[in-house]
């Protein structure tokens, strides 16, 4: 059985578009990772470009603060040229396939998707190997399917009642948060303020929200820089039948983060 890395270090250094939509906090920690890994010797990744879809985003500040490159092409600015909604996904794809373009020059191994917010097309999940992090633990299903998907993963977490929560980086495929699992986070207790309710909509929100903000600091921060590091290392790898490898065993539901890891 033929097995593919994700990545062969023969190649050389794994290159990484960085995508922002927002503050770019996951890249952010990206790129401090990267500084240490160079620190201590060479960073087996290197983020060559930062891309936005939004005027508005912090990429023209992490481009000057890391000595970047940044193109931006705003969507909303896309869609209203265009006498559309951002909702209509049947226009999306031209989008995507002048991103591509403008983005050839940089020779772009993997996307790392640090909190971009627009759903991408087939145009980019089959250009480019895209990763993602979702606040989530992705191997938890229900009736066949991965219970905690979407935006609000964090707050379904807490009504259904589990006790920690983690996250999940995952290869980006058209199906959103369906993509094949690389990393599993070390989970995070679950903490709800003694007599706060949470059949109060005002009040799930505010718990939710700082649940899943400790979760990116214990959870994505940790995690995300260290998926780049492996795949670019050659230790993720998929086989004929797609079965995700880690250092050249099955993982079917990716890698369990070891706190000893760095």
């Amino acid at each position: 059985m033929h097995k593919a890395l994700l990545h062969d270090p023969v190649m050389g250094q794994m290159r990484v578009a960085g995508f922002v939509s927002g503050s770019g906090t996951n890249l952010w920690r990206i790129l401090e990772y990267e500084r240490r890994l160079d620190a201590a010797g060479s960073s087996p990744y290197r983020v060559v470009v930062v891309f936005s879809d939004s005027a508005g985003s912090a990429a023209t500040r992490i481009g000057a603060e890391f000595d970047l490159p940044v193109v931006t092409r705003d969507i909303d600015a896309y869609y209203r040229a265009r006498g559309s909604k951002k909702r209509d996904l049947t226009i999306r794809p031209g989008f995507d396939e002048a991103t591509v373009r403008a983005l050839q020059p940089y020779r772009i191994d993997v996307v790392a998707y640090a909190g971009y917010m627009s759903i991408a097309s087939p145009i980019l999940t089959s250009t480019y190997v895209g990763v993602n992090v979702h606040p989530a633990d992705l191997s938890i299903e229900e009736h066949g399917r991965r219970k905690y998907r979407g935006d609000q993963a964090v707050r379904d977490a807490i009504v259904a009642g589990e006790r920690t929560i983690a996250s999940t980086t995952h290869l980006v495929s058209e199906e959103v948060d369906g993509g094949r699992i690389l990393m599993i986070s070390q989970p995070v207790d679950v903490s709800v303020p003694p007599g706060a309710d949470l059949g109060d909509g005002a009040t799930l929100r505010r718990v939710a929200a700082e649940n899943q903000e400790r979760l990116k600091e214990q959870g994505d921060w940790i995690i995300f820089p260290l998926t780049l590091r492996f795949m670019a290392e050659g230790r993720f790898g998929l086989d004929d039948r797609g079965l995700m490898y880690f250092d050249g065993e099955p993982a079917p539901q990716g890698h369990r983060h070891d706190p000893d890891e760095t």
